[in-house]
């Protein structure tokens, strides 16, 4: 195997892996906002629907994006602008344990939008 085609690999696997771990954390979010149940954190003076509303974005809808590798670099942001907002207003005042795992989704999609998705995805068909 070419080196180059190990960098793609490792994109795919960096893209679609912590991206599908990710939807374990936002589809329970998609089904609340579904049912109508709006019911969650306000941040911003938003609201708790509109607060939903885009957590849901960054966390279930972009991720599918990011696995897929549509529009990866665009689906890139909202994943990792909810999770610096997860990590440092959520969890701002918590100890860096509880802020981690935030952190480390913060950082891999930094990288994906930094480095984009690599051949393996619909952006490079």
């Amino acid at each position: 195997m070419k080196n180059n085609t190990l960098v793609h690999v490792g994109l795919a696997i960096l893209r679609i892996l912590p991206s599908g771990f990710m939807l374990t954390h936002g589809f329970p979010k998609f089904q609340k906002l579904i049912s109508g149940d709006t019911e969650f954190l306000s941040l911003f003076g938003m609201g708790s629907a509109p607060t939903l509303f885009l957590t849901v974005i960054g966390e279930f809808i972009c991720p599918i994006l990011l696995i897929i590798g549509f529009k990866t670099r665009w689906a890139a942001i909202p994943s990792a602008i909810t999770m610096a907002v997860a990590a440092f207003v959520v969890h701002g005042g918590d100890p860096f344990g509880d802020k981690e795992l935030a952190l480390m989704y913060f950082t891999i999609f930094a990288v994906i939008f930094l480095l984009g998705p690599g051949k393996y995805s619909v952006d490079r068909r």
